[in-house]
């Protein structure tokens, strides 16, 4: 049985993701040119700070040099965190979320702006804004209900650090 580069490369960078208590969320190999490109996505409950990422970048490009599994060509390497547009597609995403406005497609068909406000196993307890004076309502969603999810940017958005002054 043959494994793939990509199953190759996360039994090798995983070990090195874990030390720097970091989650690996996505191993992506594509073509720049003539060159590869090895896109490391990794991401933590309290976020990636820069210098994680430079760092973990070093420990990598060291392994892959002891290593062929990227071939004998010419590659580039990229180590970063998810983005503010990242698909919520596991529960320790929606949990990363919580307190955050999310955009729900949902399998019924439809579309849902609401707050994350606790996850559990089975789904979502939120708060639909309110529009025009209204009240917010609260709302379960179970995961098996959502099609796709992603974060909202909010631009007024306090921030945990400004909520705990």
């Amino acid at each position: 049985m043959s494994t793939t580069q990509s199953e190759r490369l996360r039994g090798l960078l995983e070990p090195l993701v874990h030390a720097k208590d970091l989650d690996l969320e996505e191993i992506e190999v594509s073509r720049a040119g003539r060159r590869g490109l090895l896109r490391v996505i990794v991401d933590s409950d309290e976020g990636v700070e820069l210098d994680a990422c430079a760092e973990l970048s070093r420990a990598i490009s060291e392994k892959l040099d002891e290593t062929d599994v990227m071939g004998e060509g010419e590659y580039v390497l990229e180590v970063s965190s998810p983005g503010a547009d990242r698909p919520l597609t596991q529960a320790r995403h929606y949990e990363r979320a919580v307190g955050r406005l999310v955009k729900l497609q949902l399998n019924e068909g439809g579309e849902l702006i609401t707050r994350i406000i606790a996850v559990d196993e089975d789904g979502l307890d939120t708060e639909v804004p309110g529009v025009k004076g209204r009240k917010a309502t609260a709302r379960r969603i179970e995961f098996a209900d959502i099609a796709k999810a992603r974060v909202e940017i909010e631009f007024n958005r306090k921030d945990k650090k400004e909520e705990e002054a």
